[in-house]
């Protein structure tokens, strides 16, 4: 019905993760460190997912795509790091834009933006890192989540929706809490990019939880025809981190419409724990299933 791989766990991660990396570069308004940390852990976790599978049962197409999305992570960040000089250009027009209300509010002078007093002088910086270089990793990571759903037998159709929206959702409620450990690194981003990541979340949460109901699916689980072998325990479990997930996602949309800075902190540490209930929903139906 399902399956519990570590190795196509860990390739959903970094597939799902390196997908919504694009999501956010794309915007060309977080500065380049935000993309070297992300496609650093999906590189590893990449990885990861290669010595699992060979580990504890190779898939051939999984494995190669596995190894494909940590050449498409070095790739994209040795692009970035040698383009670092050009900057990103939309959170330079997000400082132009910021210190142009400012010289309004205050009378003071403006001042241009390191990258654009250089580019003034005549420095040639070259061109920017263009972000769909992080697509890339996600398209070949996909590849390889399809051969791992079709090697694990069952419904084909069911096993490949859960695997693939499974590893969207996985990917961004990610990088929605990375995302937001990074206003501290950089205060002045616009919150519009971590509303957009949350937002995401909205929309991936009902598919996650339609996709664990398919038969055969939580619904046997919660009738008792599937035994968790807990006494049902587990499948109130998941019931119980399907709902405590979207109250989460809603609260931290609720608190990103405050004014104060603190409220983008808050919404991070709501994030925490998104990960851990949205997590028992992708893994706990898995290892229920798999071992019905």
């Amino acid at each position: 019905m399902i399956s519990l791989d570590a190795a196509t766990v860990l390739l959903q991660w970094a597939t799902g993760g390196m997908l919504f990396c694009w999501f956010t570069t794309r915007r060309r308004i977080a500065s380049l460190g935000y993309g070297w940390l992300l496609r650093g852990v999906y590189f590893f976790f990449a990885a990861g997912s290669l010595a699992a599978g060979l580990a504890f049962g190779v898939v051939p197409v999984r494995e190669a795509a596995s190894v494909g999305v940590m050449v498409a992570c070095v790739g994209a960040l040795v692009v970035s790091v040698r383009r670092r000089a050009a900057g990103v250009s939309g959170a330079r027009a997000e400082h132009d834009r910021r210190t142009e209300r400012v010289a309004a509010m205050t009378g003071i002078e403006r001042t241009g933006s390191a990258t654009d007093d250089e580019v003034s002088a005549g420095s040639d910086v070259g061109p920017e890192f263009p972000p769909i270089l992080d697509l890339v990793p996600a398209v070949i990571g996909t590849v390889g989540l399809v051969a791992a759903a079709l090697d694990a037998g069952g419904n084909t159709w069911v096993a490949l929706a859960r695997t693939l929206v499974g590893a969207a959702f996985i990917g961004a409620i990610s990088d929605a809490m990375l995302l937001g450990h990074w206003y501290l690194t950089q205060p002045g981003l616009p919150r519009r990019l971590l509303n957009e990541l949350v937002g995401a979340l909205a929309w991936l949460w009902p598919l996650e939880v339609a996709v664990m109901l398919l038969p055969t699916g939580m619904i046997a689980v919660l009738n008792g025809t599937v035994d968790d072998g807990w006494g049902g325990m587990l499948g109130w479990m998941w019931l119980a981190c399907a709902i405590t997930t979207i109250v989460l996602i809603f609260v931290t949309k609720a608190a990103l419409r405050e004014r104060y800075y603190s409220a983008v902190m808050a919404a991070t540490g709501l994030l925490y724990l998104a990960i851990l209930t949205g997590f028992g929903m992708d893994i706990v139906p898995r290892a229920i299933l798999a071992s019905a």
